[in-house]
């Protein structure tokens, strides 16, 4: 019998190939979006790479909208082996220049969104007693940076959701928890999150200007070094899925673990730490 996975946020980039991946790799895949109209570069991906998936509707902040796509799944195959939360928002904006319906909105496709679609799969894969749920986080779940505090505390909450959980889930029913933290992605996610940044003022001239400008060209520069395809962190992605003990957190270049050095945590589980760095 086919294993049966689920992603969100599969309506560009990153969730499109690891949709691809999966199906090449035997999955049945149900790939969600929030938004239906937007199906069309997934479609043209999967055929590209002659492979399959079930396209469904879900909005990782519409809890009735989860409950029901996890019910239809379990109806329609009568098992949920994979879970990728995959769906996401960047945000760039000072605290004081955050308005309080955007930091909801942060936390809420960042970090609620993973809690919801986990809590809906959970029963399922307690049952099971198996089961693996991938979240794509960040080095900025770890590492603050400047400008991106909001983000940054959204990804912190994940990392902190994900240890507590792995602490007795896991050895309890063996279900494994997996933290992906990318350093940069040259993606839809980068552009979606500059065009909301131009949408809502842009750079506003005051006294963190000169501020944000320095840190705009800095991260120009070495863009170069950190930008991964979507390809190379979906690779990760994989070898985590594949992977007999899944690590509870990997990192998807040495960029990024180099990056991250000084905040490395050890492995809540009580067994060896279990981080890795996995480049492509």
């Amino acid at each position: 019998m086919k294993k049966v996975a689920i992603v969100t946020g599969t309506s560009t980039g990153l969730g499109i190939s690891i949709v691809v991946k999966l199906a090449q790799q035997g999955y049945f895949v149900v790939a969600t979006m929030r938004n239906l109209d937007k199906k069309g570069a997934l479609e043209v991906a999967l055929q590209n790479a002659n492979v399959q998936a079930e396209i469904k509707h879900l909005d990782v902040q519409n809890t009735l909208s989860i409950e029901q796509c996890i019910t239809d799944v379990i109806d329609e195959q009568g098992q949920i082996d994979l879970l990728v939360n995959n769906a996401g928002a960047g945000y760039i904006r000072t605290t004081e220049q955050t308005t309080e319906q955007d930091i909801q909105w942060v936390m809420d496709v960042n970090f609620l969104g993973v809690v919801r679609c986990t809590k809906a799969v959970l029963p399922h894969m307690r049952k099971a007693r198996q089961g693996h749920i991938v979240n794509i986080s960040s080095v900025g779940g770890l590492v603050g940076q400047p400008f991106n505090e909001i983000y940054c505390a959204a990804k912190f909450a994940l990392e902190g959701y994900v240890e507590s959980v792995a602490t007795y889930i896991t050895p309890a029913f063996n279900i494994n928890f997996t933290n992906v933290e990318p350093g940069g992605i040259s993606s839809e996610f980068a552009n979606n999150a500059l065009a909301q940044f131009q949408q809502t003022g842009g750079i506003v001239d005051d006294e963190y200007k000169p501020i944000l400008e320095q840190y705009i060209a800095s991260a120009q520069g070495r863009s170069a070094d950190v930008f991964q395809t979507v390809d190379e962190v979906a690779n990760v992605v994989m070898e985590c899925v594949n992977s007999e003990e899944p690590p509870i957190r990997a990192r998807t270049s040495i960029w990024a673990n180099e990056f991250c050095e000084l905040k490395t945590q050890a492995d809540p589980t009580g067994k060896l730490q279990q981080q890795k760095v996995i480049s492509w």
